[in-house]
Parts: C-alpha cells; structure tokens; sequence
C-alpha cells in the first residue's frame, strides 16, 4: 500500500510498508550498503511521521515476505489478544508501551499481540531515552541450572575463548571469571575448530569444572546446533543448544539452520536432561542474533536490517531460549559504521527482545576497524544496565583473543553490578557467598588473593586431571 507524506511543502512518496520501514530506520551502513536506507534526513523524518500513522493491521494485512519466518511469527500470534489493538497506530503503541499501566497488560499476554514487525516499526520512533525506560520494567524468567532474570539480576556469560581451543587456557580464564563473581548466565565457549571431537572435549571439560565446583550455572560450546547434537548422540553432556539464527528463511538457510531442525535439536536436549541432575527448568535453547546478518549472507530480501532482526527474535522466542543476545557490532563497519550506530542498535534490539518477551542479553562489543573504543563500550553497557538487561559478556580483559573483536570484561560486569545495585542469578550468588567470592552480597575484595581463590584453584586443577 502506497504511503505518503508531505513535509514543508516536499511530498515523499513510500511504495509499500518494507520501503516505509527502511526509510523510517535510524542511519545505519547496512541499510546504505543495501540501498534502501532514506536518502536524506528529510526523508527519514518524513517516513516516522507516515510510519506513526500506520495502523498495527496493516502488519498483518501486508507482511514484507512470504517465508517460512512469516509463517512461524503468524502462527505464534494470539489473535484474540491482537484483536483489541489491531486498530491503533504505530504512534499510539508508543504512548501506551511508555505509560505506567503497559507492565501489567503486558505481562497478562500482550507481549503475543505483538509482532517483530511492529515491534521493529516501534523503536523508529522512539528515543534512546524511550527504549531504556520502556524496556527496564520488562522481566522474563528463564530456568535450566539456575534462574535468569528476575527483576535486579544482572547476569554474565563467561566466554573463556582460546585460540587453540587449550584446555588448560580455557578453564583458568573460567576460573578468572569466576572469581570476579561471572558466569551465572553461562560459561560458553566459542570453539576455534568445530569437529565433533574438539566439541566433546569442552564440553566434557566445561562440565567436569562446573561438577568440581558444585556451581549452579550452565556451560555451552557455541559451535554449529548439528556438530552439537552430533557430540550429544557421543555422549557429551549438552546443557544449552546454540545457534546464530537470523530473521528470514534465506538467512537461516545460509547459516545451515531450518526452523525443524531447531525444534528436533530442541527435542533431543531436553530429552537428555531427564538422565541428569541439577535442571529446574527446562529452556534449554541460547540464540545469538545481531543486526546486519541477513544482509552478510544475501538473505534479506529487501529488508531493512532492523526488520530483519527482530524477526529474528520471533523466531527465537518460539524456541523458549534460557538466553538470547544480540552480538551487536560485531560483523563490521560495513553493518554499523560507528559508536552512534552501534549504541543505537544496542539500545533497539534489547528494547525489541524485551518487549517481545525474550531473555534479552547484549554483547557490547566492536571490531578493531570500526570507530568504536573502550569509552563508547562503557557507555552503552551503563545504558544497558540501566535498560534492565538480563546479561551481557566477560571476556578476558575485554580482548578476545580467538574471534579478535573487543568486548566487555570481567571487571566491567562487576563494576556495573556494583553501579547500578544490581546482583547475580540467586542460586548463583548464594554460591559466591558461601565460597568468599562474595561476602554481604557484594563481590570481595580480598576473593582474587585469598582462601576463595585458592580453594576454587585446587579445585580446577582436580577438573583439569580428569
């Protein structure tokens, strides 16, 4: 459907809602390198006003591609609920998710009124003060060894990476994050060779640390779902399901992923479960997203990247993930050129993920060549915490020195908790408190010299020898 809108005098004109969308986005490379971004700020402008005006059934009415993600977003839709808000425009979503009484509708089921689409048609028009506040009252729980989520709970995933995959190295960057009170989210390695065997060997080596240590967190080798399951039928012990998944058919399809793999992978893990101890729930899925994927593969099919990414969470959210995050500038410059795109996207994928009822957690980060630094690092992971985040990374002083991109680190995560007043996952953190690691609900001072530290480095040692 044709939209338009004229602006001192000036008539922009809008194909259909896709155009509309990727006119309406925020400035980003991806959106240019694909040719569809606004061609001025004038037309950016001009394309929110159009883009406030339209009614949330024209998402429905007019889907932006005829694919298997489509049809996975249409079929997780609560009709009834969509029903009473199907009239109301993009403009007025807005004043209703920024108001006092959103929380409780929202938690009564509203969040599956709402498709990525419109979510993603949402954050357009909104500031970056719009998507901290909406986005911070937002909780969802999720449960596999310990309880993610909950109002106040900041947590960290530990990402021990090795350039060689050493187990050695792998573990005591585990135990350095541990120390510093991480790792509540999960210790999750991103292996540097993806056989089946180097799969099994951390697995089995990332479980027999958690094992030692009586830690009530969950451990992941982030390779591809298929080597995973392939290390599970061998008997490695699978505590979360990994993949990067994207927010088109096209986009999966590149990756080597399809929607029913995902649900028989899904399948097999929980069924896993039930012949090991220590689950009190059972989301098992961890998803990683990151706008610009699509795009990366030829998989966007005109789409803007934003679009594109949250539909990537509603594909996510149909899995019950334990975790999901946005790895958000880490495939370049070429997707989001600097610190302001990137802490732009930051802000909308968690402020999205949220409202559409996800664990949502971000990688802060950026490549060396992109005009991004340590400072703007900070700067976002605050706004994030801030934002209620549910967790984000602690990479070895904040370099990882396997995928070669800049993180956060260990310390930045306990320095934010500390900041913003937040805590660990609870089982977590009575954990660390009955280690030394914390002592009176914060991290102590004396944990990276004293008894905690060389208890839980005799211990390691232990894992180690197995």
């Amino acid at each position: 459907m044709k939209r338009s809108v004229t602006l001192r005098g000036e008539t922009f004109a809008f194909a259909d809602l896709r155009q509309l969308l990727a006119s309406a986005n925020e400035p980003k490379a991806g959106d240019r390198l694909a040719g569809i971004a606004a061609a001025s700020e004038r037309e950016r402008v001009a394309a929110k006003m159009a883009l406030a005006d339209v009614a949330l059934g024209d998402f429905i009415e007019e889907p932006l591609l005829e694919d298997d993600v489509t049809g996975l977003i249409f079929d997780s839709l609560d009709r009834n609920a969509f029903a009473q808000i199907r009239s109301l425009t993009v403009g007025e979503l807005r004043e209703r998710v920024l108001s006092p009484e959103f929380v409780g509708e929202w938690e009564r089921g509203l969040k599956w009124a709402l498709t990525p689409e419109i979510v993603s048609a949402l954050a357009r028009i909104m500031s970056a003060r719009d998507l901290i506040s909406a986005a911070a009252p937002l909780r969802t729980i999720t449960r596999c060894r310990n309880t993610m989520g909950e109002r106040g709970v900041f947590g960290v995933r530990i990402q021990p990476n090795h350039p060689t995959d050493d187990i050695a190295g792998v573990l005591l960057s585990a135990l350095d994050g541990l120390m510093f009170g991480c790792g509540d989210a999960v210790i999750g390695v991103n292996p540097a060779g993806d056989s089946i065997e180097n799969v099994i060997a951390l697995e089995n080596a990332l479980h027999d640390l958690i094992d030692t240590l009586h830690a009530p967190t969950q451990s992941c080798v982030l390779a591809h779902y298929t080597t995973q399951l392939a290390a599970l039928e061998r008997g490695a012990p699978i505590d979360l399901l990994f993949q990067s998944i994207g927010g088109t058919e096209a986009t999966n399809a590149g990756f080597g992923v399809t929607l029913q793999g995902l649900a028989e992978g899904r399948a097999a893990v929980l069924d896993s479960h039930n012949s090991r101890n220590g689950f009190i729930g059972d989301n098992v899925m961890y998803f990683e997203t990151g706008q610009g994927t699509a795009l990366s593969v030829e998989g966007h099919g005109g789409v803007d990247q934003l679009t594109c990414e949250a539909r990537a969470y509603g594909v996510a959210r149909a899995f019950d993930p334990f975790l999901v995050n946005s790895v958000v500038g880490f495939i370049g410059p070429e997707y989001l050129a600097d610190s302001t795109e990137i802490m732009r996207a930051g802000l909308e994928d968690h402020f999205m993920g949220k409202l559409l009822g996800l664990p949502m957690g971000i990688d802060v980060c950026y490549t060396n060549h992109v005009d991004a630094n340590q400072d703007t690092t900070d700067q976002l992971l605050v706004l994030l915490a801030t934002a209620g985040c549910n967790f984000v990374m602690g990479v070895p002083g904040s370099d990882d020195v396997m995928l070669n991109y800049q993180s956060t680190s260990y310390h930045d995560a306990a320095g934010v908790r500390e900041l913003v007043g937040a805590r660990p996952a609870p089982e977590f953190e009575a954990w660390l408190q009955q280690m030394g690691i914390f002592i009176g609900g914060r991290l102590s001072e004396e944990s990276a010299n004293g008894p905690a530290s060389l208890r839980l480095f005799a211990d390691s040692l232990r894992a180690l020898d197995r």
